[in-house]
């Protein structure tokens, strides 16, 4: 059975005036005490996207890197080494990402130079090399951080390189920007469909306990997103989402058709490309 956790949390979601901002501009959450959620301050950058420090017996992941790349601005690589503070010497660190995009990679640039770090790169071929996703886009893989074992599955459609991260620990479902309460951008409607089928395939057989995306962009109003570029969202819903949620995204996708256009539904917006 996996670990229970906590997500009792209220997250930040910026401040009317943005530079004036008493919160930290990186708000940490212990979903366990060595499961950790990060989520980049919106009085930072806009996206505000979540990221995960998952800390096994021989390394860490942390997965993606977040929106800003100036340590002086986004201060993630001092975060994590905090965070990571007294497991020895020989500790490792990988750091994944969910997806290629640029809110989500910003801040490698400050764990380039880092001892005992590997960074994973961003095109397909990187991660399927990487990881040994050799039937891409078929398949699983698996990632041993030391005693925790990750779950890896391929899933393109929001961007081609895009993984999934399922911890066997905690039963999390880490889906990036392929599921979140938000704008789900779709790039490949027929390879997104597949990543939902896949996704939903692997829930009925495997331990899912929460479906983490990386943003949170709607409101608690059923339908209805904030705006593109907001910095603050005062009501906003929980990050969290349900193996059900991602089955009416899955009814959404077929009633859509392949059409392109906004379509809009109670906890997300699909936003299909033309």
């Amino acid at each position: 059975m996996p670990v229970a956790g906590n997500l009792d949390v209220s997250w930040h979601a910026g401040w009317p005036s943005a530079k004036h901002d008493p919160a930290p501009e990186i708000q940490v959450h212990a979903y366990d005490e060595n499961t950790l959620i990060l989520r980049q301050n919106k009085s930072v950058h806009y996206e505000a996207p979540f990221m995960f420090l998952l800390l096994g017996e021989e390394r860490a992941l942390l997965l993606d890197t977040g929106a800003t790349a100036d340590a002086r601005w986004f201060p993630l690589r001092r975060t994590v080494d905090e965070l990571l503070a007294g497991r020895g010497e020989g500790y490792g660190l990988l750091v994944a990402h969910t997806h290629g995009h640029g809110d989500h990679v910003a801040g490698d640039v400050q764990f380039a130079d880092r001892p005992r770090t590997t960074i994973v790169g961003r095109s397909t071929e990187e991660v399927i090399a990487a990881f040994g996703l050799a039937d891409w886009p078929e398949g699983l893989g698996e990632l041993d951080l030391g005693g925790r074992v990750l779950d890896l599955i391929p899933g393109p459609g929001h961007h081609s390189a895009a993984l999934v991260f399922h911890d066997r620990r905690t039963g999390l479902l880490l889906t990036g920007d392929s599921f979140y309460p938000g704008r789900l951008y779709v790039q490949d409607a027929a390879a997104f469909s597949a990543t939902v089928d896949r996704l939903l395939a692997f829930c009925e057989a495997n331990p899912v306990t929460h479906i983490l995306g990386c943003h949170i962009e709607m409101s608690t109003t059923p339908g209805e997103d904030y705006p593109r570029g907001t910095t603050y969202q005062p009501d906003e819903p929980p990050l969290q989402m349900t193996v059900d949620q991602l089955r009416a995204l899955q009814r959404a996708l077929a009633d859509a058709g392949n059409r392109p256009g906004v379509h809009r539904h109670d906890d997300f917006v699909v936003h299909l490309d033309g």
